[in-house]
């Protein structure tokens, strides 16, 4: 089979994985000239590339109920040598065609077999082709110490795919993998990341949930993702709304919305970048994020104790709570209040806020600008 047949397969077959905004979408995606799948992935600092992601194998011996390369599914196996996989990378990177490499694979034999090949390709891609740019390398379930270490001093960003929350719900869809196993190289890599002061990974490591794949709450899953925040110092966290696979014990299982799916990505960013607590996050009985409105909004309604605030007067913690204000158009008030008053909403529009819905909860030197409250 021709080398970049073999990119178009195990490319398609590495959609579920997800490695930026929207990259499990066929909308975020892009085919180059040849045919092959291209993705943009949003780096820490704001930039984007242009990635190609794609599997070493899409051969499994993993049968997890949701996947599309589970070993039990009826469906052409490709593979890899590492030396052709990075060759045909060097050529599309001088190309112009990509400048970044996502690089994941079903688990064929032993996991430490796997891991081998998949290193193997990024030290070629290093060290051959003297590629200096951005790498994501996953880790793979069943991976040693010793693959870990060597993924973190030649990847640019490692992840372990969890798919749920905890080891019950697990279970429901992965039955021959481990939550615990796959927890322990991710607190191998925060030891080897610290350990080299950040120099190692800069762009740190990641996870992705599968949602509502096991029946789990919303609740569950952002419990697990605070925790993890927290004690290995993730980057961040990717979810991925179940989409039924044909041929596979899930495939009469509901797809999940994508507003779910939005709703998460909207709480972690509030725990990521607004300074907000997941104890401060709005749930509903059954454990799941309120549709009708954003999380952020969602608290503002239920505190209105906090509300309104001077912007001219008001801390960057407080700003930070105010629906319609962002970091940066809270750095740029904090800013440009120094210089002169905020007066009106068109100041506000001007820092990049969105006025309209800040107005109901703010003060504008001391009075209430005119709003229409939101019906949700």
């Amino acid at each position: 089979m021709d080398t970049f047949e073999k990119v178009e397969i195990l490319g398609r077959s590495a959609q579920y994985d997800l490695c930026g905004e929207a990259c499990g979408t066929d909308a975020a995606r892009k085919k180059d000239d040849l045919g092959r799948w291209i993705y943009p992935a949003v780096l820490p600092d704001g930039q984007r590339v242009a990635m190609l992601k794609v599997l070493l194998s899409n051969a499994c011996q993993k049968d997890c109920y949701y996947c599309a390369n589970r070993a039990s599914r009826d469906f052409q196996r490709v593979s890899f040598a590492p030396e052709e996989l990075a060759r045909a990378f060097d050529q599309m990177h001088r190309k112009g065609l990509v400048e970044g490499l996502f690089l994941s694979s079903g688990v064929c034999g032993e996991a430490g077999r796997a891991m081998d090949q998949m290193i193997t390709t990024v030290e070629l891609v290093r060290k051959r082709y003297a590629f200096p740019g951005y790498i994501h390398l996953k880790i793979l379930p069943g991976a040693s110490l010793t693959h870990v270490e060597r993924a973190v001093q030649l990847a640019t960003r490692v992840s372990v795919n969890l798919e749920a929350p905890n080891a019950e719900r697990l279970a429901r869809i992965a039955p021959r993998k481990d939550f615990v196993n796959l927890l322990q190289p991710m607190h191998w890599a925060k030891g080897l990341i610290e350990a080299s002061g950040g120099r190692l990974v800069p762009a740190g490591q990641t996870t992705q949930f599968v949602v509502g794949a096991a029946n789990e709450s919303d609740r569950e899953i952002l419990t697990t993702t605070a925790r993890l925040y927290q004690e290995i110092g993730l980057a961040r966290a990717y979810f991925s709304a179940f989409q039924p696979v044909a041929d596979t014990p899930l495939e009469d299982h509901p797809p999940t919305p994508p507003l779910r799916e939005h709703r998460l990505y909207q709480s972690d960013w509030l725990l990521r970048q607004y300074d907000f607590t997941f104890e401060e996050l709005i749930f509903d009985e059954a454990g799941n994020l309120p549709c009708e409105a954003d999380p952020k909004m969602m608290w503002a309604k239920v505190h209105p104790e906090r509300f309104p605030i001077e912007v001219n007067r008001a801390s960057r913690e407080e700003l930070l709570r105010v629906p319609g204000l962002g970091p940066r158009s809270v750095a740029r008030i904090l800013r440009l209040r120094r210089q002169g008053t905020f007066h009106t909403l068109t100041d506000l529009k001007k820092v990049g806020a969105v006025a309209s819905r800040a107005a109901p909860f703010i003060l504008l030197d001391g009075k209430r600008p005119p709003h229409q409250m939101s019906l949700w």
